[in-house]
């Protein structure tokens, strides 16, 4: 099942982003890493080998971020970048070969990774680190089981970053 991210999804995350808090964007990360990892293994698949290297490419920046978002105060953070690097090792490997190395491992790994964070993230009350966003409410609207976006309206010259 392809999770390619189109525009629509590329505007859920982006609404997801702003709202969400340093858990959350751990949790986001880990599933464009893993939605990176499955167009890879399609394109690999279709023969496409350089857009499966290019996928692969973009789980690997996915990595990186992740990687260097580690609090070394913690002892855990020793493990996760243990686990990081088997992953990007065979990241490399899948670049260099062109196609997948330990594929469903590493999926594996960043899938139960990602389930660990979701259970961080559902007990992590802090407030969303993107400040002075539009908030986004979504409901039901009379169509059909059609879901909409509604923007919070308010002092739009207050939206964007402090300087």
């Amino acid at each position: 099942m392809r999770l390619k991210v189109d525009q629509k999804k590329k505007k859920e995350y982006t609404a997801r982003i702003a709202q969400a808090n340093r858990s959350e964007l751990v949790v986001i990360i880990y599933e464009l890493f893993l939605v990176a990892m499955e167009d890879a293994e399609e394109s690999f698949a279709k023969g496409e080998l350089s857009e499966g290297v290019r996928y692969v490419k973009r789980a690997e920046g996915f990595l990186q971020e992740l990687m260097g978002s580690l609090d070394r105060r913690y002892t855990i953070a020793e493990e996760l970048m243990r686990l990081y690097r088997y992953v990007y090792e065979q990241l490399i490997f899948s670049v260099i070969r062109q196609k997948l190395v330990n594929g469903e491992t590493v999926k594996e790994v960043m899938g139960k990774l990602k389930e660990a964070f979701i259970q961080v993230a559902k007990e992590d009350k802090s407030s969303p680190v993107m400040e002075n966003t539009q908030q986004i409410y979504a409901g039901l609207t009379y169509g059909k089981g059609s879901l909409n976006e509604v923007l919070l309206k308010g002092n739009e010259s207050n939206r964007g970053y402090w300087v």
